[in-house]
Protein backbone atom coordinates (compact mmCIF):
# COMPACT_ATOMS: atom_id res chain seq x y z
CA UNK A 1 0.00 0.00 0.00
CA UNK A 2 2.90 2.32 0.79
CA UNK A 3 3.96 2.22 -2.78
CA UNK A 4 0.46 2.93 -4.84
CA UNK A 5 0.40 6.96 -3.58
CA UNK A 6 4.01 7.17 -5.08
CA UNK A 7 3.01 5.73 -8.03
CA UNK A 8 -0.04 7.21 -8.78
CA UNK A 9 1.10 10.57 -8.10
CA UNK A 10 3.92 9.74 -10.50
CA UNK A 11 1.31 8.61 -13.23
CA UNK A 12 -0.87 11.95 -12.63
CA UNK A 13 2.21 14.18 -13.01
CA UNK A 14 2.88 12.51 -16.34
CA UNK A 15 -0.39 12.73 -17.74
CA UNK A 16 -0.56 16.56 -16.81
CA UNK A 17 3.04 16.43 -18.62
CA UNK A 18 1.57 15.01 -21.96
CA UNK A 19 -1.32 17.39 -21.68
CA UNK A 20 0.60 20.18 -21.76
CA UNK A 21 2.19 19.19 -24.68
CA UNK A 22 -0.76 18.46 -26.32
CA UNK A 23 -2.10 21.92 -25.67
CA UNK A 24 1.02 23.40 -26.64
CA UNK A 25 0.93 21.40 -30.19
CA UNK A 26 -2.72 22.37 -30.73
CA UNK A 27 -1.95 25.94 -29.93
CA UNK A 28 0.54 25.82 -32.68
CA UNK A 29 -1.10 24.59 -35.32
CA UNK A 30 -3.73 27.41 -34.80
CA UNK A 31 -1.51 30.18 -34.44
CA UNK A 32 -0.17 28.30 -38.04
CA UNK A 33 -3.41 27.87 -39.70
CA UNK A 34 -2.42 30.80 -42.42
CA UNK A 35 0.03 28.34 -43.74
CA UNK A 36 -0.49 27.87 -47.12
CA UNK A 37 -0.95 24.35 -48.45
CA UNK A 38 1.93 22.27 -49.59
CA UNK A 39 2.24 21.90 -53.45
CA UNK A 40 1.02 18.90 -54.96
CA UNK A 41 3.46 16.50 -56.12
CA UNK A 42 3.51 16.62 -60.07
CA UNK A 43 2.56 13.54 -61.72
CA UNK A 44 5.47 12.98 -63.71
CA UNK A 45 8.94 13.76 -62.34
CA UNK A 46 11.12 12.77 -64.91
CA UNK A 47 14.45 11.13 -64.02
CA UNK A 48 16.12 11.76 -61.27
CA UNK A 49 19.02 13.43 -60.42
CA UNK A 50 20.00 12.62 -57.35
CA UNK A 51 18.72 10.91 -54.39
CA UNK A 52 19.43 9.69 -50.91
CA UNK A 53 18.51 8.12 -47.60
CA UNK A 54 18.26 10.07 -44.32
CA UNK A 55 15.76 11.78 -41.58
CA UNK A 56 14.17 14.64 -42.25
CA UNK A 57 14.84 16.74 -39.36
CA UNK A 58 11.35 19.43 -39.45
CA UNK A 59 11.08 22.90 -41.34
CA UNK A 60 10.88 25.71 -39.63
CA UNK A 61 10.37 29.77 -39.73
CA UNK A 62 13.47 30.74 -41.94
CA UNK A 63 16.07 31.62 -39.38
CA UNK A 64 13.71 31.07 -36.41
CA UNK A 65 14.93 27.13 -35.48
CA UNK A 66 12.97 26.86 -32.43
CA UNK A 67 9.61 28.01 -34.37
CA UNK A 68 9.12 24.74 -35.50
CA UNK A 69 6.04 24.43 -38.11
CA UNK A 70 3.41 21.96 -37.29
CA UNK A 71 0.71 22.28 -39.86
CA UNK A 72 0.74 20.22 -43.00
CA UNK A 73 2.76 17.76 -40.82
CA UNK A 74 6.05 20.09 -41.55
CA UNK A 75 7.41 19.47 -37.94
CA UNK A 76 7.20 16.18 -37.84
CA UNK A 77 10.86 13.92 -37.48
CA UNK A 78 10.55 10.99 -39.86
CA UNK A 79 12.58 8.85 -42.07
CA UNK A 80 12.78 10.11 -45.72
CA UNK A 81 14.53 9.94 -48.76
CA UNK A 82 15.46 13.26 -50.50
CA UNK A 83 15.10 12.98 -54.36
CA UNK A 84 16.22 16.12 -56.98
CA UNK A 85 14.20 16.30 -59.90
CA UNK A 86 14.80 19.28 -62.66
CA UNK A 87 11.49 20.21 -61.22
CA UNK A 88 12.27 20.26 -57.17
CA UNK A 89 12.74 18.60 -54.51
CA UNK A 90 10.90 15.78 -52.96
CA UNK A 91 10.79 14.41 -49.23
CA UNK A 92 9.13 11.05 -49.62
CA UNK A 93 8.53 9.96 -45.45
CA UNK A 94 8.20 7.34 -43.89
CA UNK A 95 4.75 7.48 -41.85
CA UNK A 96 4.15 11.41 -43.23
CA UNK A 97 3.24 12.92 -46.17
CA UNK A 98 5.78 13.65 -49.06
CA UNK A 99 7.04 16.97 -49.23
CA UNK A 100 7.59 18.76 -52.52
CA UNK A 101 9.79 22.12 -53.37
CA UNK A 102 9.61 23.58 -56.74
CA UNK A 103 12.70 24.28 -58.05
CA UNK A 104 11.33 27.88 -58.36
CA UNK A 105 10.33 28.36 -54.79
CA UNK A 106 14.14 27.01 -53.45
CA UNK A 107 16.13 30.20 -52.59
CA UNK A 108 18.97 28.52 -51.05
CA UNK A 109 20.83 25.27 -49.80
CA UNK A 110 23.49 25.61 -46.87
CA UNK A 111 25.17 22.98 -44.21
CA UNK A 112 24.56 23.36 -41.04
CA UNK A 113 25.35 21.48 -37.67
CA UNK A 114 21.92 21.51 -36.34
CA UNK A 115 18.18 22.68 -36.18
CA UNK A 116 14.90 22.23 -33.62
CA UNK A 117 16.25 19.35 -31.33
CA UNK A 118 19.00 17.85 -33.55
CA UNK A 119 22.38 18.79 -33.66
CA UNK A 120 25.02 16.59 -35.51
CA UNK A 121 28.86 17.26 -36.85
CA UNK A 122 30.00 20.39 -38.14
CA UNK A 123 27.78 20.77 -40.77
CA UNK A 124 26.28 17.26 -40.63
CA UNK A 125 22.98 18.64 -41.94
CA UNK A 126 21.88 19.83 -45.29
CA UNK A 127 19.19 23.03 -44.78
CA UNK A 128 16.90 23.68 -47.59
CA UNK A 129 15.69 27.10 -47.11
CA UNK A 130 12.59 27.82 -49.62
CA UNK A 131 9.20 29.81 -49.67
CA UNK A 132 5.68 28.33 -49.29
CA UNK A 133 3.35 31.16 -50.32
CA UNK A 134 4.44 34.47 -48.05
CA UNK A 135 5.88 32.16 -45.98
CA UNK A 136 9.99 31.58 -45.40
CA UNK A 137 10.83 28.23 -44.30
CA UNK A 138 14.27 26.11 -43.55
CA UNK A 139 13.45 22.31 -43.94
CA UNK A 140 17.07 19.85 -42.69
CA UNK A 141 17.58 16.68 -43.97
CA UNK A 142 20.46 14.23 -42.50
CA UNK A 143 22.12 12.37 -44.65
CA UNK A 144 22.38 8.59 -43.68
CA UNK A 145 25.78 8.67 -45.39
CA UNK A 146 28.08 11.00 -45.03
CA UNK A 147 29.09 10.85 -49.07
CA UNK A 148 25.63 11.63 -50.39
CA UNK A 149 25.43 15.39 -48.55
CA UNK A 150 28.03 16.02 -51.28
CA UNK A 151 26.12 14.87 -54.26
CA UNK A 152 23.05 16.33 -52.85
CA UNK A 153 24.08 20.02 -51.62
CA UNK A 154 26.01 20.30 -55.33
CA UNK A 155 22.91 19.15 -57.56
CA UNK A 156 20.51 21.46 -55.40
CA UNK A 157 22.79 24.42 -55.80
CA UNK A 158 22.81 23.77 -59.36
CA UNK A 159 18.76 23.20 -59.27
CA UNK A 160 18.47 26.57 -57.45
CA UNK A 161 21.00 28.70 -59.65
CA UNK A 162 19.13 27.52 -62.84
CA UNK A 163 15.57 27.82 -61.84
CA UNK A 164 13.75 30.54 -61.94
CA UNK A 165 12.93 32.25 -58.79
CA UNK A 166 9.54 32.19 -57.24
CA UNK A 167 9.55 35.88 -56.82
CA UNK A 168 9.56 36.52 -60.59
CA UNK A 169 6.65 34.33 -61.15
CA UNK A 170 4.45 36.19 -58.50
CA UNK A 171 5.59 39.73 -59.64
CA UNK A 172 7.33 40.50 -56.04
Amino acid sequence: MGNILPGLTMLALIAVVFVLIWIGWRNRLRRQAGVEQLPAVPADLGEAITTADGQYVASTTAGDWLDRIAVHGLGIRTNAELTVYPQGALFERSGAPSVFIPAADLTGVRQESGMTGKFVEKEGLLILSWTLGSHELDTGFRTRRAADKHALFETLQELISAAPQADAHSGK
